[in-house]
């Protein structure tokens, strides 16, 4: 059946790469997390959007499910393929179309890789502001497809902020050209925010046109560390009263020690319990001298031990490298992850609950925490023991995140900021989703996939 329906593939589009290899079917397959043995049906390499479409009113045909699959980066087993999908990778879609001086605006097709798109930007004095650690192979389809947000998201937002248009193959093989880069457009509903978070549940996006933006001021990092966490949010505070921030991330002592012993250098001579690394304008000698006298202040308040200032891009890469080395830092030991929000007001309440929980479910298990706090956003990674089987240890996390889920709940938080929902946390969805939300997604879905082709089983059944 399986070499039938292929062959069927073959004579539809001649031109199309098909990769049936067991190699390429493990390696296409999952994603970063490794939960689900890959089992594709094969992979497909579309070179255009005739393709893309081509494939789709096959699969139609057929009745084979499809995964969508850009940098698979993702941590919640959005692009796993484990059923018997045909895996329609973006690597081939990988061009930069155009880039417009008046919109500000690139095109480009979605398998292009954010550090290509940011260098691009830079080659006409503009930047693309988002960023994470994954930039060199996080393909800007995945980006769209969860949202990413990453580092900057405190002055910039997230990847939602910066798409201007879309083109959208739809399950059912329809091509759409959403908003088309217009600033204004009030002509009934932006189908463009349908697709941006969607996780390929609505289709494949095959082209995307992003805003670019003035470089930010010069700036400075700094790394401060905390004698406790009670006072994160305090110093969060004062520093966007006092500075104008770009980032303000967090991270623990153990989210530090793995991250050393993966070749990071810590200049701290001691080792404290809690660290801020902090990037903010540093342009003229008046915001200069406001950052020295910030970290004085919050010196004399004990609410920092120590501190270092980038004194030269080179530092100042190194101090970053301390934030975002740690995802992986950590994945030799098999983190189970939770990727949570909440409003930055309700963060203190919510990590007050939040820490006495995780302290007493995971006494055995180390866990890591770090994240984007300037946005509300934190990154909770339990490390497997050696000796515990996988199964049992995925059993004890998913009882401990169903808790953690209902933390959120009653403080109006996401089980998912920006990773997406995937399989991972699909039963947690009610948690932040209301029924009637779901119910509109539901329908939404079965518009533009009727016969549920698109990524089934991610996102909601």
């Amino acid at each position: 059946m399986s070499a039938l329906v292929l062959e069927d593939l073959r004579q539809r589009l001649p031109a199309l790469l098909l990769k049936t290899d067991p190699a390429d079917l493990q390696y296409y397959g999952r994603d970063w997390t490794r939960r689900w043995t890959p089992a594709p049906l094969a992979i497909a390499l579309p070179a255009s959007i005739e393709e893309v479409q081509g494939i789709v009113c096959w699969a139609n045909a057929n009745e084979i499910a499809l995964v969508p699959s850009g940098g698979r980066t993702g941590l919640s087993g959005g692009a796993v393929a484990a059923q018997g999908e045909l895996v329609v990778s973006t690597e081939r879609l990988n061009k930069v179309l155009n880039f417009d001086p008046i919109d500000r605006t690139l095109t480009v097709q979605p398998g292009v890789p954010i550090e290509v798109l940011q260098n691009t930007a830079r080659e006409h004095g503009l930047i693309y502001p988002v960023d994470f650690a994954a930039r060199g192979s996080a393909a800007i389809g995945g980006s769209i497809a969860t949202n990413a947000g990453g580092i900057r998201v405190v002055r910039y937002g997230n990847t939602r902020e910066w798409i201007a248009g879309l083109k959208l193959v739809t399950g059912n093989g329809d091509l759409l050209d959403l908003n088309r880069g217009l600033i204004k457009n009030s002509s009934g509903y932006d189908l463009r925010h349908l697709v941006i978070g969607s996780e390929g549940t609505l289709g494949i996006v095959v082209e995307a046109t992003v805003r670019l933006t003035e470089p930010p001021p010069l700036s400075n990092v700094m790394l401060l560390a905390l004698p406790s966490f009670d006072g994160l949010m305090q110093v969060f505070a004062e520093l966007r009263r006092r500075l104008s921030l770009s980032a303000f991330e967090f991270f623990t002592d153990i989210a530090l020690k793995h991250v050393c012993a993966h070749g990071a250098q810590n200049p701290f001579r001691e080792v404290h319990p809690y660290y801020v690394v902090t990037e903010f304008d540093a342009a003229s000698e008046d915001q200069q001298s406001a950052v020295l006298s910030a970290f004085e202040s919050l010196l004399e308040k004990g609410l920092v031990l120590d501190g270092v200032i980038s004194q030269s891009d080179a530092q100042a890469a190194a101090l970053w490298r301390l934030r975002e080395g740690i995802t992986e830092s950590l994945a030799p030991h098999t983190p189970y992850k939770n990727d949570i929000s909440v409003r930055v007001s309700a963060m203190p309440a919510f990590l007050a609950e939040a820490q006495s929980l995780l302290g007493e479910a995971y006494p055995h298990f180390e866990v890591v925490w770090f994240g984007h706090i300037g946005d509300g956003n934190l990154h909770i990674n339990v490390l497997k023991p050696t000796e515990l089987a996988m199964q049992a240890f995925v059993k004890d996390c998913e009882h401990v995140t169903e808790l953690l889920a209902q933390v959120l709940h009653r403080h109006g938080g996401s089980i998912s900021a920006e990773h997406g929902i995937g399989l991972v946390k699909k039963k947690y969805l009610g948690s932040t989703r209301s029924p009637a939300e779901i119910a509109v997604m539901r329908g939404i879905r079965q518009v533009l996939d009727p016969n549920g082709i698109m990524n089934p089983g991610k996102l909601m059944d």
